[in-house]
């Protein structure tokens, strides 16, 4: 459920919607969101400041209050 909105979301901010992808990694402790887009979409990913993948956060934080489990996302190139 949060992997296919991350991807969503990316989808509508990226360039190149076709090159987003996410990858999910799941440990004991945390569950890492690993999303892959392109080169000339990292920037609109993270925004300026880091403000776009702080929402990002925000919204996956407030998963982590409803389901427990802790997440961490990483925005990657192609």
């Amino acid at each position: 459920m949060i992997s296919e909105f991350v991807a969503q979301f990316a989808k509508l901010i990226a360039t190149y919607p076709n090159d987003v992808r996410v990858d999910v990694k799941e440990s004991d402790e945390v569950t890492e969101i690993l999303l892959f887009a392109n080169q000339a979409d990292i920037g609109k990913l993270i925004g300026k400041e880091g403000k776009m993948i702080g929402a990002i956060k925000t919204v996956i934080s407030g998963c982590k209050a409803k389901d427990g489990v802790s997440y961490r996302i990483n925005v990657e190139a192609v």
